[in-house]
């Protein structure tokens, strides 16, 4: 891969962890049925392209309804995401399925669902705003220990782990918050005992 092309990725996905989640206000109290998103057969890259814009565009949905800025916050970090992921594409000259697509679009019907279920779910109370945002950076974390664990590819390697760092982060960020109430955010999508070795970090 071409070195501008590293120099940009690497300032991208750096950048995106300066974005850290602030304090949240809020418990939790839904659980929602599990709802596992199908990837085989679709490009890795592609894929984690519309992931990240449905973490992006459920976290500005529900800044919008409840106005709490970690919201708002971890959105701007879910497009850098985003935005190392089109890079990528754009230099191996691969379609790109975000592209100029509205809040809420996408072209793998399994992400539209979960896109309005997730929508739906953290519009009923800001409790349950926080365990969509848990929810979300769960199934990330699990899809791309997938996606590592099926390329040899350097860049693609090193794009998914440092995803996966951020939304580590993102995670521990939410589980503190609902905790601070009592609540406690059970594993949907990785195991329990990835989920607490994330937790202790």
């Amino acid at each position: 891969m071409h070195k501008t092309v590293i120099v940009t990725l690497i300032l991208i996905v750096l950048g995106s962890f300066a974005l850290v989640a602030q304090p949240l206000e809020e418990q939790q109290n839904m659980v929602m049925e599990e709802t596992m998103v199908t990837t085989h057969g679709e490009d890795g890259l592609t894929y984690m392209r519309e992931e990240e814009k449905l973490a992006r565009d459920v976290y500005l949905a529900l800044y919008e309804k409840w106005g709490i800025r970690t919201f708002l916050n971890i959105a701007k970090a879910e497009q850098q995401h985003m935005d190392a992921v089109g890079a990528l594409l754009d230099a191996r000259n691969l379609k790109d399925p975000a592209k100029g697509a509205p809040a809420g679009v996408f072209q793998n019907a399994e992400l539209a669902k979960l896109y309005n279920e997730l929508v739906a779910l953290g519009s009923q109370s800001a409790a349950d705003a926080f365990l969509v945002g848990a929810i979300i950076e769960d199934l990330d974390i699990y899809d791309l220990n997938q996606f590592l664990a099926q390329t040899e590819d350097e860049a693609e390697i090193w794009i998914y782990t440092n995803l996966k760092r951020g939304s580590e982060s993102h995670m521990r960020s939410f589980v503190r918050q609902l905790e601070r109430y009592g609540k406690t955010y059970e594993a949907r999508y990785i195991s329990s005992e990835e989920l607490a070795s994330i937790l202790r970090r």
